[in-house]
């Protein structure tokens, strides 16, 4: 059996309590070297067969399941944050199943959630906001015309933008052509609930690239722009709690 399952965002206690028994239980490890804090192989078993897939290619770490499944192992594929963003998980998952191996997959936190509890920031405010876009810029890997930052931006939404901080200023230049002012508030969480590592910075999107440029960081970040960043206050309170909503648990008071 293999297990694909998300490490989390760096934290090792950010890793599930099922991801957490099934990196302890595997014989076989398989983790994702450029992005996954190794701290997290410490809850691995000594004897365990552990593999970086940053210097694999496809080919080889499907090899290493084969003869893993060959040898009635049970492997995880430890992937960072949650895998189904951005973790090139669908093509070894296609791969697996043509080989009739079976799988599954246990959810991680993503580094987008953990961004935000950087920031102590709810990305959906009331009046503000009621849509997040994870998207990321066109690099190696292209983006469909249709959803080009310049496309998405014209939204006015909450963005967090993935993998695209060595292009920030080419990102303050899209955002600005579609309509986002000069005085929209960014902010760019580095390496978002690594223990000693973590780095928030805040400015607009007339200032970020600086800051950023200062600050010496060049990967492992996330962007996030928006208003829901600088709206303290400047929001509509939730229905959820007001006296004057009622709902299948609770009755309104007027």
């Amino acid at each position: 059996m293999v297990h694909i399952v998300g490490a989390g965002p760096g934290d090792p206690e950010l890793i599930t309590v099922k991801g957490h028994r099934l990196l302890s239980e595997a014989d076989v490890v398989i983790y994702a070297g450029s992005l996954v804090n190794e701290e997290i192989l410490k809850f691995c078993k000594p004897e365990a067969e552990i593999y970086n897939s940053a210097q694999m290619m496809l080919e080889e770490i499907i090899h290493v399941i084969v003869l893993a499944e060959k040898a009635g192992k049970t492997t995880v594929r430890l992937h960072t944050g949650d895998p189904s963003i951005y973790g090139a998980m669908q093509e070894q998952l296609d791969a697996l199943e043509a080989r009739g191996i079976e799988f599954d997959i246990t959810p991680g936190v993503s580094s987008f959630l953990a961004a935000a509890a950087a920031l102590k920031q709810e990305y959906t405010l009331p009046g503000v906001t009621q849509t997040v876009i994870i998207t990321r810029r066109g690099g190696r890997t292209p983006v469909p015309d249709s959803e080009s930052l310049k496309k998405l931006a014209q939204h006015q939404t909450t963005m967090c933008i993935f993998l695209s901080i060595n292009l920030l200023a080419e990102i303050k230049r899209d955002l600005m052509s579609a309509g986002f002012k000069s005085s929209t508030p960014v902010a760019v969480v580095y390496k978002a609930s690594w223990p000693g590592e973590e780095k928030i910075i805040r400015g607009r999107l007339d200032s970020i690239v600086d800051q950023v440029k200062e600050a010496n960081i060049d990967r492992t970040a996330l962007i996030i722009i928006g208003h829901c960043l600088d709206n303290k206050g400047n929001y509509q309170p939730s229905k959820l709690y007001s006296p004057k909503f009622g709902h299948m648990f609770r009755q309104a008071i007027f």
